[in-house]
């Protein structure tokens, strides 16, 4: 990554105007932009999502948007009380998504230790950031879910900040994984 990162804090924005935002960041800019922001309640999956399975509400009786985006992962949760964060880079092309995911996952990582959570890491098979990874009960406290193309990214991380975990364990199964329980930053002890 060349040039100083551009960070903006957007506060509450609906989903679909976001993903404007990225998209045009995307396709008519080559400067580094980290977007920080919170949305309404809205579920969004990937191409490969399996809804039949993981969505386990009807969006509307749950106040929720549900919008089909083109990044990879099965469907998530954005919401008030959670941090999403939408790097806009130019990578080099010999960086892949994978690597690229492995970066924002160090970046969460780093950010919780300083925190205090330090038992924050990664469960093999399953991207995003977990709390006691190699303990008896991991717990996915952030998920990724990124677009590589042509050279630039798109989409991003979820930190669970204080979120109402209800539209993660009742209304879908988050990210795919229905045999691992999510957490929150608040339900992990910190204001």
């Amino acid at each position: 990554m060349t040039g100083s990162l551009r960070v903006r804090w957007l506060g509450r924005v609906p989903y679909r105007e976001a993903l404007a935002v990225q998209q045009v960041l995307s396709d008519h800019g080559r400067e580094q932009h980290l977007l920080l922001l919170e949305h309404d309640h809205v579920f969004t999956y990937g191409p490969h999502a399996d809804l039949d399975t993981n969505l386990r509400c009807d969006p509307e009786e749950v106040g929720a948007d549900l919008v089909s985006v083109n990044r990879g992962g099965d469907i998530t949760y954005h919401g008030p009380g959670q941090l999403v964060g939408y790097p806009i880079l130019s990578l080099p092309n010999a960086k892949g998504s994978l690597e690229h995911v492995r970066s924002v996952e160090d970046l969460l990582i780093e950010a919780l230790a300083v925190l205090g959570l330090r038992d924050a890491g990664r469960l093999p098979d399953h991207p995003g950031v977990w709390i006691d990874p190699a303990g008896p009960d991991p717990r996915k406290i952030a998920a990724i879910g990124v677009r590589l193309a042509r050279g630039r990214t798109m989409h991003g991380f979820a930190l669970n900040i204080s979120t109402d975990m209800a539209y993660l364990r009742e209304h879908i199964v988050a990210c795919g994984i229905a045999d691992r329980p999510v957490t929150s930053l608040a339900e992990e002890g910190l204001d």
